[in-house]
């Protein structure tokens, strides 16, 4: 970083410790602000040294010599923090419990209103027709008594219709109960864990990251697609204008 009283920073502070600590005052330090080119410039000696987060791994190490580490770090995933909400709907209604549930209330809804066809065709205008125009008009008689109670004007008239119609709306109170906490708790959960907890969630994203990185290599290593950028900035406006779903880099940074 830099301010009015100059370069300022970790790196800096700890560059200008071991010129003392080294006798190098007598050296004129020349500071050069690079990112993903810091190791080049060490290869071809364009720099007397980088530091900086530089990854120690077995690649660079066969190729460079490198200080006592400095500080434990490791890979992180970032994603947009409003993703997950809309991630874990889109998840809840594509997953086959849902699904499963949804198909086997409607053949519920759609017998219990044939068999109030059944009881009710003789007793009132609205179920006086043939089995094949009547099966849409009951199911619909059956999803409102579920759902909003039944239609004043159609309640039952015969005995046995009156009976079924209290079992429906006493059975309809668990049925609804148990299918919107089960959504919302898939949802809550989903919410809560994030749509992308590991390495293997990335695959099928856009994912971005750092050009010549140890996160590119990583995910090289991984045979995961990415997109490349010279420093972070670029990526995380990238995130936040929906362009990519994930950046991945060093821990640190991106907390």
């Amino acid at each position: 970083m830099t301010d009015s009283q100059g370069d300022m920073g970790f790196s800096v502070e700890l560059s200008s410790a071991l010129a003392e600590a080294l006798s190098w005052d007598g050296y004129d330090i020349e500071r050069k602000e690079l990112y993903s080119d810091m190791l080049n410039a060490v290869r071809d000696w364009s720099a007397d040294l980088a530091i900086a987060n530089i990854s120690i791994t077995a690649t660079h190490e066969t190729e460079m010599d490198f200080s006592q580490p400095i500080f434990e770090s490791g890979l992180q995933i970032m994603v947009p923090a409003d993703s997950a909400a809309t991630i874990a709907i889109l998840h809840t209604l594509a997953s086959p419990d849902l699904t499963i549930a949804i198909r086997v209330a409607f053949v519920l809804l759609l017998g219990d209103g044939t068999i109030m066809w059944a009881f009710e065709r003789r007793a009132q205008l609205y179920f006086n027709r043939s089995a094949r125009e009547a099966w849409f008009p009951s199911f619909c008689w059956a999803f409102n008594l579920v759902v909003n109670g039944g239609f004043e004007e159609r309640v039952p008239r015969t005995l046995f219709g009156k009976v079924f119609g209290v079992v429906l709306v006493a059975s309809s109170l668990f049925i609804v109960s148990v299918s919107v906490a089960k959504i919302t708790a898939v949802m809550t959960v989903d919410a809560i864990t994030g749509s992308m907890n590991s390495v293997n969630d990335l695959y099928g994203q856009r994912v971005a990251t750092i050009e010549n990185s140890t996160a590119a290599g990583f995910l090289d290593r991984r045979e995961l697609d990415y997109e490349t950028y010279a420093d972070l900035d670029a990526p995380i406006c990238a995130s936040e204008a929906g362009e990519t779903d994930a950046v991945v880099f060093d821990a640190p940074v991106l907390s």
